[in-house]
């Protein structure tokens, strides 16, 4: 299954029933956004930006790559020199996991059109055949792209500080940590990371 504005709802609602640290954040904020995202290559180039930096540092470089090449498509990547890329914000590494995802999309090594008929683990597995892209950069894409239901972000930051915050940890938790605290919210996982990212958006602003 996906999940669906509505669904998201009802599952926003088992979870806080369930746990009542999570229903303070919805008590607080809100029910958190879907924060749907387009399938496809921009996507997940874009998720490669934001690998270990700000969400505004990474749509800004998004923003000024885009007024470069006007379309975002492995061919317009791929036309761009190092220099150009390092102008709009890309990092050595950076650009040249831009450039092995674009030549797998175009060669077609990589099927992204193939992605939303897989099992959870199969996107896994066919995304993490490219270099750059590791788990956190698949989990996201089957959360916010294919909109799966139980998927977590492992080594997603913002997800532990807002986790210590909302459970009143001592102590931001490890990834391992976080990871079994997050065991709890099976079958939602992908739903409590998002009343988490919520809990810490709104208090960022």
């Amino acid at each position: 299954m996906t999940l669906t504005p509505a669904s998201l709802i009802t599952a926003t609602d088992i979870l806080a029933a369930q746990d009542a640290d999570l229903a303070g954040v919805i008590a607080r904020f809100g029910y958190p956004p879907l924060w749907p995202r387009e399938a496809g290559f921009p996507t997940l180039l874009k998720l490669i930006l934001e690998q270990q930096v700000s969400l505004a540092s990474a749509q800004a470089a998004y923003d000024r790559l885009l007024a470069v090449v006007g379309e975002l498509t492995p061919e317009s990547l791929l036309a761009l020199d190092d220099e150009t890329l390092r102008g709009v914000g890309f990092s050595r590494q950076k650009a040249r996991y831009g450039r092995l995802l674009a030549e797998a999309v175009q060669s077609g090594s990589l099927d992204m059109d193939s992605l939303p008929g897989l099992d959870d683990e199969s996107v896994r597995v066919e995304l993490q055949k490219i270099t750059g892209i590791g788990p956190w950069t698949a989990e996201v894409y089957l959360l916010m792209v294919l909109l799966r239901p139980d998927v977590w972000p492992r080594g997603d930051i913002a997800l532990a500080t807002a986790a210590q915050q909302v459970k009143g940890l001592t102590a931001r938790p490890s990834q391992s940590e976080l990871h079994e605290l997050a065991e709890q919210w099976r079958p939602w996982r992908a739903v409590a990371a998002r009343i988490l990212w919520h809990h810490y958006l709104s208090l960022s602003r």
